[in-house]
């Protein structure tokens, strides 16, 4: 494992202790972490999602996470106020170890852009 990969770790499991102090529930997985995103992008607080909304809720938080570096852009919201998005470039071909390390990136640049999270920083501080 290279040196980057093992701080993109650090930061990812930095990451995953202030949500778990923040929301009293550690995300299991990178999965767990989009739904929240998505959640908090929808802006329609805590309630029951269906299977097919969780997977939606998945969907908008990639957009917005992949939107940081360009790839999409944020179109507008339906009539029931969710967002929709537009690809504007494509993602390059990326096997799974590598689809999973662009995202924990972006995910953690969303936390630190976003919410002001000093999660690059070496130590616990956030």
């Amino acid at each position: 494992m290279f040196k980057r990969d093992l701080e993109l770790e650090r930061q990812w499991s930095r990451l995953l202790v202030e949500l778990e102090d923040i929301l009293d529930k550690k995300p299991k997985d990178l999965n767990g972490v989009l739904f929240i995103i998505g959640m908090q992008e929808l802006g329609k607080g805590a309630k029951r999602f269906s299977k097919e909304e969780k997977q939606d809720l998945m969907h908008i938080a990639i957009c917005k996470i992949l939107s940081l570096s360009g790839y999409y852009e944020l179109e507008g919201q339906d009539a029931e106020g969710w967002p929709h998005w537009k690809m504007i470039k494509k993602l390059p071909h990326f096997d799974l170890l590598e689809q999973e390390k662009l995202l924990k990136m972006h995910v953690l640049e969303y936390f630190e852009k976003e919410y002001n999270w000093k999660l690059s920083s070496p130590g616990p501080e956030l």
